[in-house]
């Protein structure tokens, strides 16, 4: 027995059986590690899908993209400069 908040529909199946399918879940956004912001352009994937994807599509074009957001990211450099 699944729970009532999945998606489901009934099918018929070529045994002519009744058959209920569920569908996964869509997952949560990526959120940055910093301020738990969601991460802009990193897709709503399950692992299995997001493997299939390209490594340019699961994530921006930028240092640590996948981690932090790019306000969070642009502080960290500048503090990381500052500090040398």
């Amino acid at each position: 027995m699944r729970s009532k908040s999945q998606a489901r529909k009934k099918v018929r199946t070529p045994g002519n059986t009744s058959v209920t399918h569920y569908w996964r879940k869509k997952p949560k956004r990526a959120h940055c590690a910093i301020c738990k912001r969601p991460i802009q352009s990193v897709p709503r994937l399950r692992p299995s899908k997001m493997r299939k994807t390209n490594k340019t599509a699961r994530r921006a074009n930028r240092l640590e993209s996948g981690r932090y957001c790019s306000t969070c990211l642009n502080t960290l450099i500048k503090e990381s400069v500052w500090n040398q």
